[in-house]
């Protein structure tokens, strides 16, 4: 049996999962979605879901699919339907949850119905626009308004405004709330900016442009949820065996969810009512502190143990956890480190502790398979975005090198060293893992060159924009933990690391 609206009086009668009633399934649409995906479905379309079973939004989903690969034919199949498992750690306690998500009432192919998306634009219940199109998606590119449909999601968006302004009137209360999930800083700014300058070079009235900008609500935000997408198939066989169904949607998802939304306008944090129905949701003036959070304590502790992780044999960050030497380092880099780093007048102290304690939780999820190497993307530009802000706020505060942040430099540089040249992407270390970094090339030189790598690398402007072996001891600290990884190997070194720390104060 396949999961769709005629299954459903079957499964209800079986009282399995948790199901939507016929009520919800004949809500009106009140959101534009552009995008399909699995972070979208795992936690825009759940909040809205959540929201319309509390009996708070009222509202469904109509989606646009933005791009021309792959197809609709599931959703089509489940009449929009699908299964949203959450799974993982909450405090402590294991979550596993299945729901049937009703909030998606339909899904429009951007390139073959066009004309119905455009027909969305007079709906007057329709107040809401979201996306997430990649960061890709939000750039200013030449597009025809007129085109059916134009290009790119900007060019797409401009002429649902457009259409909008045409037949509704104009009039203020005609605006939308618009807010991308692209993880870009400032991303609503970003997408209100490209979208006025399309409008200027396609040469829309004036009065339109004053309406966009004006009457609509453009909303930086930020999104965090680890949603994989489809189990792997011995997972999807075990849950298809539990739900009794069949469900090619089907997507898991980590407990942990935080959708923070950036307004000063009265009027959107009312039609944004589905913030009172889940605590994840953040409607507020200003998101920086979400933001500065994030960045920090969750990918800045990624990226400072990722080549660790992997030069001490583990795959997944689940695997790690469960190390307890791995999982006491890891706890102590953010709690003793970035954590003092952070906090001060727009982030709490305690605020920042409280946010590393539900990261630790989700690293230890036991139902997620985050790949370790999959985080050394690109992980040479992450080191300079991700830690190198927190370690010179270190600096500013202490004046002396944190011991684990220059072990987890030690152990990027390590990880970064080639291991031979051949086709392909580049081979880092003995065991010939594969190397997706587009400064590869730079840090091969660096270790190929005359002399201390350590001193190369740390001074290279061209790496991080500044010469971090100004910083005093930073350079000593870590060509001490890159000979000792070097010596003992890098799970000999977690081995004792925090006894080694604790001795030394």
């Amino acid at each position: 049996m396949q999961l769709s609206r005629t299954a459903l009086p079957h499964l209800r009668a079986e009282g399995r999962p948790r199901l939507p009633s016929d009520e919800l399934l004949a809500l009106p649409e009140r959101v534009l979605q552009f995008g399909t995906g699995a972070l979208l479905r795992g936690l825009v379309d759940d909040v809205v879901d959540r929201a319309n079973r509390a009996g708070i939004f009222n509202g469904r989903v109509v989606v646009v699919k933005s791009t021309a690969q792959g197809d609709v034919g599931a959703f089509a199949r489940q009449d929009n339907l699908y299964t949203l498992c959450v799974r993982g750690l909450d405090g402590g306690a294991t979550v596993d949850e299945t729901v049937v998500n009703g909030a998606i009432s339909r899904v429009l192919s951007a390139a073959q119905d066009w004309r119905a998306v455009l027909e969305c634009a007079a709906n007057p219940a329709l107040q809401l626009v979201v996306s997430n199109t990649t960061e890709v998606g939000i750039t200013l590119e030449p597009d025809d308004v007129a085109r059916t449909p134009p290009a790119s999601f900007p060019g797409k968006l401009l002429a649902f405004l457009w259409e909008r302004y045409q037949r509704l009137g104009g009039g203020a209360e005609s605006g939308l709330a618009v807010i991308p999930t692209e993880l870009l800083p400032g991303n609503g700014d970003k997408l209100k900016g490209i979208v006025l300058e399309l409008a200027r070079q396609n040469h829309l009235p004036e009065p339109f442009l004053g309406w966009v900008g004006s009457a609509n609500d453009f909303c930086n935000s930020l999104v965090d949820r680890i949603v994989p997408g489809r189990p792997s198939p011995a997972d999807a066989a075990a849950l298809r065996a539990r739900l009794g169904y069949d469900d090619e949607l089907l997507i898991v998802a980590e407990v942990y969810r935080l959708w923070a939304i950036e307004t000063r306008s009265a009027r959107t944090r009312a039609i944004l009512s589905f913030g009172q129905a889940d605590s994840g949701v953040v409607v507020a003036p200003d998101i920086e502190k979400f933001r500065e959070l994030k960045l920090r304590l969750l990918n800045g502790s990624h990226s400072l143990t990722c080549g660790l992780a992997v030069l001490a044999g583990f795959t997944t960050v689940k695997e790690a956890m469960r190390d307890p030497a791995f999982a006491a380092f890891i706890g102590r880099l953010m709690q003793d480190e970035i954590v003092p780093a952070i906090s001060g007048t727009v982030v709490l102290a305690e605020e920042a502790r409280q946010f590393a304690a539900n990261v630790l939780d989700r690293y230890r999820n036991p139902f997620l398979e985050h790949q370790w190497l999959s985080i050394t993307l690109q992980y040479t530009n992450k080191m300079r975005v991700r830690t190198v802000p927190v370690l010179q706020q270190h600096y500013r505060k202490v004046g002396a090198p944190p011991r684990r942040m220059a072990l987890g430099l030690a152990a990027w540089l390590l990880f970064m060293r080639p291991a031979r040249a051949g086709s392909g992407p580049p081979l880092g270390g003995a065991r010939e893992y594969p190397v997706h970094d587009d400064r590869a090339g730079l840090l091969a030189e660096i270790w190929a060159g005359p002399g201390s790598p350590v001193r190369r690398a740390l001074a290279s402007a061209e790496l991080w924009g500044t010469d971090l072996t100004a910083l005093p001891g930073l350079l000593e600290a870590v060509e001490r933990n890159l000979r000792l990884l070097e010596e003992r190997g890098a799970k000999a070194v977690l081995a004792t690391f925090e006894e080694e720390a604790g001795r030394a104060g």
